[in-house]
This record gives C-alpha cells, structure tokens and sequence, in this order.
C-alpha cells in the first residue's frame, strides 16, 4: 500500500521536469510490460557493464558497476508478500520485515544495525501484495561485513519468543496509527477487501487485528523456510563494485545456504466482476472520501504502458483532466488521485478524491464517471498522449539518477517481467502506445459493473476521543 503511494508521489515530481522535457523521447520504467525478446542493447549510460550470475543454490545475482560516487545499494527482492498469504496468518509477510533486524545466534538483537550504522552504512525495507524488499546503502568499504550480516539472517534467523512478542506489538501499534486512526488507509483496505471476492490480493498487507495476536513461532519458522529460501530471492548491487568481487562474495557467503522446494503458486483467479459494489464507512474526518477502483491488468499486461499513460492524462498534474474538471471547473473536490497497481496478477486502477464538503460525495462521484464515459467514448488527444508520454520518460530517467534508483528500477524489472533487460526498453514500449490504444482500454476497464466504490462519511469524534493511534 505504501508502496503505491510513494510510486505516486515519484510521478507526480516527475511532472515538473516534464514542462522542460517537451523535446524528450516519450517512455518509463515504472510501469513493467509483457515480457519479449530484446534485440537492441541497453541505452542507459554504464548498463553495457551489468553482469549475472546465478548461484548453486538458485540465488540470482545482478551486479551494475557505478563508479561516480565509492558507495553500493544492495537490495535483496524476496517473492513474497501479502497474496501468499491466507486467513489465520495475514500480514506474516509484513511482520517478517520487523524480524529480520532482530538478530541470530552470531548476531544477536540490535548488532545488525550496530555494525552496519559503524561501517558508515543504513538500511530499510518495504513489503508489498507481491514482494518483500530489503534495502542497503553503505560504503564500498564495507562490502564483506554487509555480506556476512545478510547470509547471517538469511541462513540463521533467532525465533526467540522475546522478540517476536515484541515485534508483534510493534506491529500491532503501527496498524492502530497507519490503518485504524487513518480514514484514507481505512477506507482503501477496505475497498481493497471488497474488490476481490477470491484473489489474495483482497488481504491487507498489514495483516487483520486477530491474526497479529495470533501468530505462533511454528508459523513463522515455516514461513520463513518456505519463502526466505535463496532460490525464491534476487540479489541486485549497483555501485562502485566489479561483478568478479560481487559473485565472489555472494559465492562466499549466500551459495552455501541450501535451497528449499519451490513455494506454492498462488493459482486462485479472481472471477470476473459483474456489478457494481459499494460500502460506507462513517468515522471521524476532517472531509468526505470518495475511493473507485476497477479491475485492470498486471505488470506484465500487453496494455500495462497504456495503463500508466492513461493515469498520466486523467490525473497527473493540475492540467490533468479529473483535476481541471473536479478541481477547477466544478470545485467538487479538494483532491484528486489516481493509480495503476501492476504486480504479478490482475491488480486494481485507483481513484481517490477528497471530496469538497460543501458539494458533497455526489457531486463528485457524478463528475468522475462523466470523464471516464468521455474517454472511453472520444479517447485522448494527441496532445495529451504526447504529454503524458513526455511524463512517463522524464520519470523513466530519473529514477536511474541514482544507484539506489537503479537498484530499485532493475530489481522491479528482473521480478515482474522475468528479465532485467526489460527496464531499457522501456521508452520504446512507451512511444509505441496509440490513442485507439487508449480508447479501447479505458472502454474495456471503466464500465460500471467492474467498479468498487467506497466513501468515507464524516461523523462527530465521540466526546473523549483523542483520533490517535499507538507509537510507532
């Protein structure tokens, strides 16, 4: 979820530069397309110098040489997250994000940090419906103490009842202040959970309440096994590094780790939606909320360029069409918001509206659908597909400004669509998007009976209540 956010919010910047890249190719890397053969080679500067190899115990290692600045971004991409989850366990993908800083019998609690802090690095991670992403930037300098830290937790993580206790009240807290206290996030999982009747996607990568406090440590131990196996991971490293001691380390330190059976597909397929559904929440909020999604395609979708182009052109920007009539013209929101989820299913497109109070949910909603109709009807202007492309490619290079962008944008890409490669084609995926294109997919995804609708009605706070959730 937050994920989708901070995708978002790396396109919204991306606008700006478009207004001086108006003589710019058109295309991005944020968006993932079907995989294909590659025929060309890489276009990005230093891209030639990626070498790959794949450990013996199924590990895949990326490795591109960046030699501007003596640093690395080290990520490890595990397959897992939320949708290979089920009731009982919800949100175990996310708790493990927590317990693999806790330490191992070499490393015990807090020395992970410790060491990496005193090797002038840092670190993070993120999960998602799809994956789970652990992140490190540190000086070259301390390339073989990174390696050992992470083969440490990889191969031998503590599941010592302390602290899983107290992650799980970490964990417990984080969702009482981002979910529970927060009438956006409420509503979007929510939404999430009715928009799907059969897919996993409908489980909130937090988790729900009851299966939080309910996780035993066999759970965990099983869990862990099953998806932190080096064969269900990719190892990307970008920076100032030679692939010849990036695979000597990795063979070192992570090829001893033995492989595990391949973890269970998820093969569930969501059926198609037939009709419109809707829910209400009503809860303390300083305005009305307006959430509409549909079902639209995956990463590897042959439209998934298509997808991110039409976000572009309904709602990147004040020029943007949903923000020139809600915003603007009719003044029937405060804020206007869209997205595509690309991931390794089916996932959902977004709109989010901060209704204005004084016009009210209806006003709004009404004004959406007629833009949706509208496009789906007349389609986009050639002005505004090249607009939107501009926008996609001004966002495609900055997200390779930096090694940690490129470790990000190269890892998404090996994932999703299956070859690393994919990520410099990427412009020209973008540029070979028609406005019949367009047309034809908004036609196919905006119709009423394949939409979820949700609103957020604000109600008086109860006498007493603080609208405060736990420390995070």
């Amino acid at each position: 979820m937050l994920r989708r956010w901070l995708a978002a919010l790396a396109v919204a910047v991306a606008v700006a530069a478009s207004l001086v890249a108006g003589a710019l190719p058109s295309g991005s890397a944020l968006c993932l397309a079907q995989p294909r053969a590659v025929a060309a080679p890489p276009a990005s500067p230093g891209a030639s110098g990626i070498a790959v190899k794949t450990l013996r115990n199924g590990m895949k290692v990326i490795v591109w040489p960046d030699h501007d600045i003596p640093n690395v971004a080290l990520y490890f991409v595990y397959r897992v997250g939320s949708r290979n989850e089920r009731p009982g366990i919800t949100g175990i993908s996310h708790f493990f994000e927590h317990m693999m800083f806790n330490g191992s019998a070499q490393f015990p609690g807090g020395e992970f940090d410790r060491l990496m802090e005193a090797g002038g690095g840092a670190n993070n991670a993120y999960t998602s419906q799809d994956v789970t992403v652990y992140q490190d930037w540190f000086p070259r300098s301390a390339l073989d103490l990174i390696f050992r830290l992470e083969a440490d937790r990889i191969c031998c993580l503590s599941f010592d009842s302390t602290s899983v206790e107290s992650e799980r009240g970490v964990v417990a807290s984080e969702r009482r202040m981002r979910v529970d206290s927060d009438s956006r996030e409420a509503l979007d999982e929510q939404v999430q959970a009715t928009a799907y009747l059969a897919h996993p996607y409908m489980i909130p990568i937090i988790g729900w309440p009851s299966d939080i406090e309910r996780w035993a440590i066999g759970d965990l131990e099983r869990y862990f096994r099953t998806y932190y196996a080096p064969n269900n991971a990719t190892m990307v490293v970008v920076g100032d590094v030679t692939p010849a001691e990036i695979f000597g380390l990795a063979e070192r330190y992570i090829e001893p780790i033995p492989s595990q059976p391949p973890p269970p597909p998820v093969e569930t397929v969501e059926p198609p939606q037939n009709g419109e559904r809707r829910l209400t929440l009503r809860r303390p909020a300083p305005a009305p909320l307006l959430e509409v999604v549909y079902h639209a395609g995956a990463a590897d979708d042959r439209d998934a360029e298509a997808e991110q182009l039409l976000v572009s052109i309904l709602a990147r920007g004040e020029s943007s069409r949903l923000y020139r009539r809600l915003v603007d013209q009719d003044r029937s929101a405060i804020h206007v918001w869209a997205g595509a989820q690309a991931g390794f299913d089916p996932g959902l497109f977004y709109f989010f509206v901060t209704v204005s109070p004084e016009k009210g949910v209806s006003a709004a909603e009404a004004a959406l659908y007629e833009e949706l109709d509208r496009i789906a009807r007349e389609g986009v202007s050639e002005a505004e597909l090249a607009k939107a492309k501009r926008i996609q490619l001004a966002a495609h290079w900055r997200s390779l400004e930096t090694i940690d962008g490129k470790a990000d944008e190269i890892g998404q890409a090996e994932v999703f669509l299956g070859e690393y490669r994919r990520l410099f084609d990427a412009p020209d995926r973008y540029a070979k998007v028609t406005q019949a294109q367009i047309r034809s997919l908004a036609k196919r995804i905006f119709a009423p009976g394949n939409r979820t609708v949700g609103v957020v009605e604000p109600v008086a706070e109860p006498p007493g209540a603080s609208g405060k959730g736990g420390a995070r």
